[in-house]
């Protein structure tokens, strides 16, 4: 997946943008590229907005 197809806003789960995010390290081989390293960053982001979503929503 390219960096320009993840999606702003996603409804996934902080569990499911996680796993993505180990996937992207398993398929890397633990050395990203530049673009690896951009989709990594979406990724991260992505992962803390749902992330904090789940704490809003448990509270």
């Amino acid at each position: 997946m390219s960096p320009d197809s993840l999606p702003s806003g996603s409804a996934r789960s902080a569990a499911e943008v996680n796993e993505q995010i180990r996937a992207l390290w398993l398929r890397a081989g633990g050395t990203l590229s530049a673009q690896e390293r951009a989709e990594y960053e979406l990724l991260v982001v992505e992962w803390a907005e749902a992330l904090r979503g789940e704490i809003i929503e448990a509270a």
